[in-house]
């Protein structure tokens, strides 16, 4: 298993618009094989920062995620959307190998 954290820098306020995008991941993501543990909006703390994680059963199925969702017309909509609303100044994208307990 693989799983990627993304940590965004987020226009303060444009917390809405970031939370919609996050939104049309939620059913984007489970579609191409991945599971999604969350989206992590700012509460306290830092007003600019928004998380994510996702996990994938191998690299090799991340990569195959990578490529058909480049071509698929409900995450080029969704991608879409972050450049027009620009919710987002940018990403960093950090990839783990999570140690579970026995039986998870």
């Amino acid at each position: 298993m693989i799983s990627c954290y993304i940590r965004y820098v987020i226009d303060p306020y444009k917390v809405s618009e970031f939370e919609a995008y996050a939104a049309m991941w939620l059913d984007l993501l489970p579609r191409f094989g991945g599971t999604l543990h969350g989206y992590f909006l700012p509460s306290e703390g830092e007003s600019d920062i928004a998380l994510t994680i996702f996990s994938f059963p191998s690299l090799a199925a991340y990569e195959q995620y990578r490529k058909d969702a480049s071509v698929d017309p409900d995450v080029q909509k969704a991608l879409e959307f972050a450049k027009e609303t620009r919710c987002f100044v940018r990403y960093e994208r950090s990839f783990f190998r999570p140690l579970l307990p026995k039986g998870a």
